[in-house]
């Protein structure tokens, strides 16, 4: 029987030789019969190069074809295996020459080579494999490829893919349909073969504890982790999958010869810092402690970049086109560099008339046709925006001062607000350099304010007085900015008194100017006043807190606390979870594009001279500022919801109350509708946890989480290792706690803090990004205190930004504010891998439902009337934290990660 199987192997003849380095051979077997199980089967054989140095024997011609490579073909029972590559088109987007030619070349020849590993070893000790050509079905949209195997194989585990374009290309999944479905769950750009001839793999979506690993799968695993390591040398290139730490040593540019662009580095014992993804530029030859910048897109992993569906509809490329085409065009639109609004019609010209801009690149027009008009005829482009919607409900919205207090609460930075628990309000600061302590906030004052409410005592114990503090944060910096040019800065203090109808109002203003050495130590108190000059003081004084409140909003609240903080989270996870890990597939999701879009921050937003310094307090020190709140303010365990709500007094935890705490204001939008997200996102996490750590000796003994949480705690966030409130990662509960945090920072904070940007900034005297002015009263000269006198509105606009900062921002802050067609909102599409494992899927669906459901209670809420935060005439509806949402700048959606 096995002479004539052999004497039938003998007649196959060699069809294809494959290319680099797949090198292989396709056996021809229709001259088999029609009962052999090789009958019409092209099977793709790998060959071997190598020598053989065993001593020849006298043997048949059966006996050398009975060599190890060909065992397994000889075996009668053979299975068939099919199935196919999903991709999003790699080469429909792009008109670069080398995509093209890969286009031509696909007519004639295109395919992607596969090296299937499977679960069990050879007789050898050796990992089964299989290799195979999957040729582009034009009409399919598709690879699609086919193999046997013997039956004994087992199950498929992993797959190498060789990539042989010139391009990198987009692979969604690779499926094998038959005999049993196996699903590789990849979502990953898989680079050019010209560029590195390392094989890419992808692990089936069945997810494995590291003890737990299949046999033939143990050394892929640890060697995958290696190579993502790299080796932390060298200057990173665009196709590589590696990922390392850095410092922020990148924002500055002190070769820059026009201006002092010189900025310290962010990360160590001088400024603490999370750490960033390393890119390897050479340093520059002024300051070898700074990285040099590059005109080029920093460097990310190859993973970490959008997809062609994302780069082309919005992500990265739409902001990129916004900061490199627009606003450096936005600097030559106006007659003067500093030009003020003179009129508040001026403003709202914005969106009537727009702004022309220079320049001819009808480009930018095509991916901002929001906001970029191209003006018919004309070499011109016109800069218009959409009136955000909480103008359009009520145009005089960003006067009143409940408005003013409601967005503490409800708004794009809810928080920041903390309960008043001890009298008077003093200051951490040193008062030999400061100042007394005391705030020059009276009990005498609150009382002339809230008299006829309650006494100041009656307050205080019944929780009633809430603050804005920003004054020690911000008073070291206030002489510093005031040297710079057009702008000026306060040390503030907001008192507000919780009202019998649940909403709060302004009590008081403190603002605060230190010593100097041409100045004594100055700070005034305002009240809310019905008389003419002291209700303009007023308005400005809020003009002056909102200014500090978007600073600390985007430099902490948004950047530090959502972009920044995550960042090693995702290069800890890489580097020490395999893509097998059960932990690691349930963060993928929640990491996506975050390290692109961070890396297009530190290039053109954050970096100096970039759009945070020039329009945002305190100008070049911004960055300097985050690095001291994350110094003194940071804390892992306070960036879970429930924590953070107890360590600013507004909850105090009660087993009675549905989600375990008991609000201190009870219609707290952001706080009513992120615990219902917090406590989904606990459910699904704890249930996802225990499904895989069924015992709590599974957590301590399993390496790869073991050094994950190890890195994050000492590498990412190093400079805070020491610290005594870093959980422990000993059991599932603190597993269950670890990650809940992380996901909610990554898609319910930071949505809450970022998608209304743009509805509650884009007026931008409700939130004014700088305060270009000190107040009037503060020690003015006759003439310019009779200037504010003869026209205060005048000295308020001039307050506000100047015309070409305010569109700055406008214009950034629409981008960012905006939903991509293809966004992955949370509780939405399962990922593949969920669907790999019938509990997990059972799990996510219950997760799935909660989400729904909460949805309903959401605009439930934003109906009740009785409900004053979210609902009332001119009221814009609390949304942010409402999960799904449309393509645009909608002011409502959760999405998964910080994709923009």
């Amino acid at each position: 029987m096995l002479n004539s199987q052999i004497n039938q192997f003998q007649s196959f003849h060699n069809l294809v030789t494959l290319q680099k380095p797949f090198l292989a051979r396709a056996i021809d077997a229709t001259h088999h019969s029609s009962s052999s199980a090789y009958s019409h089967t092209t099977l793709l054989l790998p060959t071997t190069t190598k020598k053989s140095n065993a001593t020849p024997t006298r043997r048949s011609s059966a006996g050398k074809i009975k060599s190890r490579l060909f065992t397994d073909l000889l075996k009668l029972d053979k299975t068939k295996v099919t199935g196919v590559i999903h991709t999003k088109s790699t080469y429909l987007y792009s008109l670069e020459p080398s995509r093209l030619l890969d286009d031509a070349a696909s007519l004639l020849y295109s395919s992607v080579k596969l090296e299937f590993v499977f679960h069990e070893l050879d007789s050898e000790g050796k990992p089964r494999k299989k290799t195979v050509k999957a040729p582009y079905d034009h009409f399919g949209g598709q690879y699609t490829f086919e193999f046997d195997v013997n039956d004994d194989f087992g199950e498929i585990g992993a797959v190498f893919v060789e990539n042989d374009y010139r391009n990198k290309i987009y692979i969604q999944k690779i499926e094998v349909d038959k005999p049993k479905k196996v699903t590789f769950t990849c979502n990953s750009w898989v680079h050019s073969s010209y560029d590195n001839d390392q094989r890419r793999i992808f692990f089936a979506d069945k997810c494995y504890l590291p003890s737990k690993t299949p046999n033939a799968l143990r050394s892929l695993r640890k060697k995958d982790l290696e190579f993502i390591r790299g080796n932390g040398q060298g200057e990173r290139k665009a196709f590589e999958r590696i990922y390392d730490y850095d410092v922020y040593n990148d924002l500055g540019d002190p070769d820059n010869k026009k201006s002092d662009l010189a900025r310290p580095v962010l990360g160590g014992k001088k400024f603490p810092y999370p750490r960033r993804c390393r890119t390897g530029r050479k340093m520059s030859s002024k300051d070898p402690l700074t990285e040099t910048r590059s005109s080029d897109p920093f460097y990310v992993p190859i993973d970490e970049d959008f997809s062609e569906i994302k780069s082309v509809s919005f992500g990265a490329r739409t902001l990129y086109n916004l900061l490199i085409g627009v606003i450096p065009r936005l600097g030559t639109a106006f007659a003067e560099k500093d030009e003020d609004f003179r009129l508040f019609q001026d403003i709202e010209s914005l969106f009537d008339e727009g702004v022309v801009i220079n320049g001819t690149d009808k480009h930018v027009a095509s991916v901002l046709p929001r906001i970029v008009h191209e003006v018919v005829d004309a070499v011109d482009d016109l800069l218009k925006f959409d009136p955000p919607e909480t103008l359009q409900r009520d145009t005089f919205f960003w006067l009143r001062d409940d408005e003013f207090s409601r967005q503490m609460l409800a708004g794009i930075n809810p928080c920041s607000i903390q309960l008043v628990t001890e009298w008077p309000l003093m200051s951490k600061l040193d008062p030999k350099v400061y100042g007394p302590p005391e705030s020059a906030i009276t009990k005498e004052i609150v009382e002339r304010v809230i008299g006829g409410f309650m006494t100041f005592e009656e307050a205080l114990e019944q929780k009633k007085l809430f603050v804005l503090d920003y004054h020690d944060l911000l008073l070291s910096y206030v002489n510093r900015t005031r040297d710079l040019d057009g702008m000026t800065l306060y040390g503030s203090r907001t008192l507000m008194f919780l009202t019998p109808a649940g909403t709060l109002t302004p009590v008081a203003i403190e603002l605060t100017r230190p010593s100097s050495e041409w100045q004594p130590q100055w700070k005034h108190v305002y009240t809310p006043s019905l008389g003419a000059t002291g209700s303009w003081l007023w308005k400005i004084a809020k003009a002056h807190v909102l200014s500090h409140d978007s600073g600390i909003h985007q430099l902490v609240s948004h950047w530090l606390r959502t972009h920044c903080a995550t960042e090693p989270y995702i290069i800890a996870t890489h580097r020490n979870l395999s893509t097998m890990h059960p932990i690691a597939r349930l963060l993928h999701p929640h990491f996506r594009y975050t390290l692109k879009i961070n890396a297009l921050a530190r290039q053109s937003l954050i970096n100096a001279g970039g759009v945070i310094e020039s329009t945002f307090s305190p100008g070049k020190y911004c960055m300097q500022l985050s690095s001291d709140v994350y110094d003194q303010l940071w804390r892992f365990d306070h960036e879970a919801l429930p924590a953070d709500l107890i360590s600013r007094g507004m909850a105090v935890e009660d087993p009675t109350e549905p989600h375990g705490l008991k609000l201190t204001i009870e219609d707290y939008p952001y706080a009513n509708d992120g615990l219902i997200l917090w406590d989904a996102i606990k459910q699904w996490v704890t249930s996802f946890v225990n499904n895989y750590y069924p015992q709590a000796s599974l957590v301590e003994s399993d390496e790869e989480l073991q050094a994950w949480w190890h890195e994050i705690r000492t590498v990412g966030h190093g400079d805070k290792k020491d610290e005594p409130w870093w959980p422990q990662l000993k059991t599932q509960d603190d597993l269950i706690g670890i990650v809940s945090t992380i996901i909610w920072v990554t898609s319910g904070q930071h949505s809450a803090v970022n998608f209304g940007q743009y509805e509650y900034a884009g007026y931008f005297p409700n939130r004014p990004t700088i305060a270009r002015t000190k107040m009037p009263n503060d020690d003015p000269t006759d003439k310019e205190w009779q200037i504010f006198l003869d026209r205060p509105e005048a000295a308020l606009l001039k307050c506000f930004p100047s015309k070409s900062q305010a569109t700055k921002v406008m214009a950034v802050l629409n981008v960012l504010s905006t939903h991509a067609t293809d966004e992955e909102y949370i509780g939405k599409t399962a990922e593949g891998p969920f669907e790999a494992e019938p509990a997990i899927q059972v799990a996510y669906e219950e997760f799935r439902e909660r989400i729904e459901e909460m949805e309903r209670t959401i605009e439930k809420n934003n109906a009740n009337r009785n409900l004053r935060n979210r609902s009332g005439a001119g009221l814009l509806p609390y949304k942010l934290l409402k999960p799904s949402s449309g393509p645009g700048p909608t002011g409502e959606g959760v999405p998964n990660s910080i994709s923009i």
